[in-house]
């Protein structure tokens, strides 16, 4: 994962910097809230299943040059390249998601997050976990509530593991356990092609989309659009159809979208396996 990163200076300019900033904590701080509100968190990818290569030069490409998003695999493999060509003593770490099950399920190595240690202090940062993605770095070392731009986070460890919970509601909730087991290419590829590959991929024919901004986030999932504001309860439409999801995504995402029907098509038949979907149980009442 040495791979050095080639666009150094448009990535840099998305994120609002006209000339490299020191690998300091406070780089890291602002690197990571302002690139989470510059690249958006997006399956369109498996939605259309199209193949998802994570190879730098690929990156650069779809994230800097066509204004596209990602998702983790994507986004924090090009923050990590990021991060190294600045200096910063980082590496590339995976996770088991558990958000929405059980805090001890034992799933599948399915999420790419990043280790870095600066002055001998470690610490996670991650660009690329959707709806419920950090806005700040978390010190590993600790298992008090950290606060970020956005939400609280706290990091437990038990037994060489560590759990990532965030505050949601006054609730802890779980979200991914990780260990700090060195990471090679293999190990990413492998993971990422489960995620864009296989039928139970939780990304499988889905769309999801996030970003986030000034105290709020902003996420889409399927036809359900929402913004969630700190403090204050969540505002959630229902899209009617595809036209008006890919107005969300130009609009409020602001994504350059692929050419050609077939994301179109996608969106109308996910849309309509969804309402089938929810028309069946109430049939059954």
């Amino acid at each position: 994962m040495s791979t050095p990163i080639k666009d150094i200076d448009l990535y840099l300019g998305r994120l609002g910097y006209t000339a490299p900033p020191p690998p300091t904590l406070e780089t890291l701080r602002e690197l990571q809230r302002r690139h989470t509100a510059a690249f958006i968190f997006e399956t369109i990818a498996t939605l259309v299943h199209a193949p998802v290569p994570i190879d730098l030069p690929s990156l650069e490409r779809k994230l800097l040059h066509d204004g596209r998003g990602g998702y983790c695999f994507e986004l924090n493999r090009l923050f990590l390249a990021l991060l190294q060509r600045l200096g910063f003593d980082a590496r590339g770490l995976t996770a088991r998601v558990v958000m929405g099950g059980p805090e001890d399920a034992p799933t599948a190595r399915t999420h790419m997050l990043v280790l870095v240690t600066i002055d001998g202090v470690r610490y996670t940062a991650d660009v690329g976990f959707g709806g419920m993605v950090p806005t700040g770095p978390l010190r590993l070392d600790t298992d008090a509530p950290q606060a970020t731009p956005h939400e609280a986070y706290r990091l437990l460890e038990r037994d060489g593991r560590y759990l990532l919970r965030a505050q949601v509601a006054g609730e802890w909730r779980g979200l991914y356990v990780f260990d700090l087991q060195p990471q090679v290419e293999i190990d990413l590829e492998v993971g990422n092609w489960y995620v864009s590959t296989h039928p139970d991929s939780p990304f499988s024919g889905q769309l999801r989309v996030a970003r986030t901004g000034p105290g709020l986030r902003k996420t889409l999932g399927n036809g359900s659009f929402a913004v969630h504001r700190l403090g204050a309860p969540s505002e959630r439409r229902e899209l009617p159809n595809a036209d008006a999801v890919l107005e969300v995504l130009r609009g409020e995402f602001e994504l350059r979208l692929p050419p050609g029907p077939g994301l179109h098509e996608a969106i109308e038949a996910r849309l309509a396996a969804d309402g089938a979907r929810a028309v069946v149980p109430r049939m059954r009442k």
